[in-house]
């Protein structure tokens, strides 16, 4: 946007405050709207994002040269504080901790494929406590990536891996110490078949995130058949997200813990 139009718009929000128009939230609002960074041709960078509707704007590092992702990165970082980079490989580390600002450290999850970039003294605002159960170790990548979302959105996370019904048994002791935590949310990866959502939700009494994974054999159809199983559930309270889709649901687990905290 030219910087003779973004001012024009500005004033006009300005004004309308003034005139009793607005009133002070609806000027944020709009105000925030319009808080966009350009990158060259290469992007627009939503940076007034998570004060607009509370989730950050974050970047995919998927299918980006790395030196493009690192570009952006660093951008966002300088704007907000920190940025979150999702599916991104070792290359984009390298990139980034080469183009590093003082000040600024970053962290690779290799499990999530995930960076983080932080300013050293960045705090996130505390938002609850979530839960973020696994199926399999397989399906521990996507668990991962939903764990680095909820970070993002402030939230602590309680991990239990490996405890799908293959041996449900395995289950009952994580699951009770995180309700014993007062977690607001549950994410639940899971593969295969993709049952263990419905499980967790028929003996707990917070809502649960069901999140389907590509892993599982033939028929199973690259995560098709979880999702359909989670879909179809009997217990009323589950959401399910899309295949692999970790940073959703932590997202949402996070929005979940961020409204009952406050």
């Amino acid at each position: 946007m030219p910087r003779k139009m973004l001012y024009l718009r500005v004033d006009d929000v300005l004004k309308k405050l003034l005139a009793g128009e607005l009133t002070l939230d609806e000027a944020r609002r709009k105000l925030s709207a319009i808080n966009v960074r350009h990158v060259g041709e290469l992007a627009r960078l939503d940076i007034g994002r998570a004060y607009r509707v509370g989730v950050p704007e974050m970047i995919l590092g998927e299918g980006k040269h790395p030196s493009e992702v690192a570009k952006l990165a660093i951008k966002l970082a300088r704007e907000n504080g920190y940025a979150l980079v999702t599916r991104a490989d070792k290359r984009c580390t390298e990139e980034i901790k080469k183009k590093l600002p003082r000040g600024f450290a970053s962290r690779y999850n290799d499990k999530a494929r995930a960076i983080l970039i932080k300013r050293r003294n960045h705090v996130f605002p505390k938002a609850g406590r979530i839960g973020v159960l696994a199926a399999g170790t397989a399906d521990v990548a996507v668990a991962e990536e939903a764990s680095v979302a909820a970070e993002v959105m402030g939230c602590e996370v309680m991990k239990a891996y490996d405890v799908g019904i293959a041996g449900i048994h395995r289950l009952f002791k994580p699951l009770e110490h995180m309700l014993r935590k007062g977690v607001s949310a549950l994410v639940v990866v899971a593969g295969m078949e993709g049952a263990l959502p419905s499980v967790v939700a028929s003996l707990v009494d917070v809502p649960v995130i069901g999140v389907p994974t590509s892993v599982g054999y033939g028929v199973g159809t690259k995560g098709v058949a979880a999702l359909m199983t989670m879909l179809q559930t009997c217990s009323p309270k589950v959401v399910v997200v899309n295949i692999d889709n970790g940073l959703g649901a932590g997202i949402f687990a996070g929005m979940i813990a961020r409204s009952k905290a406050s």
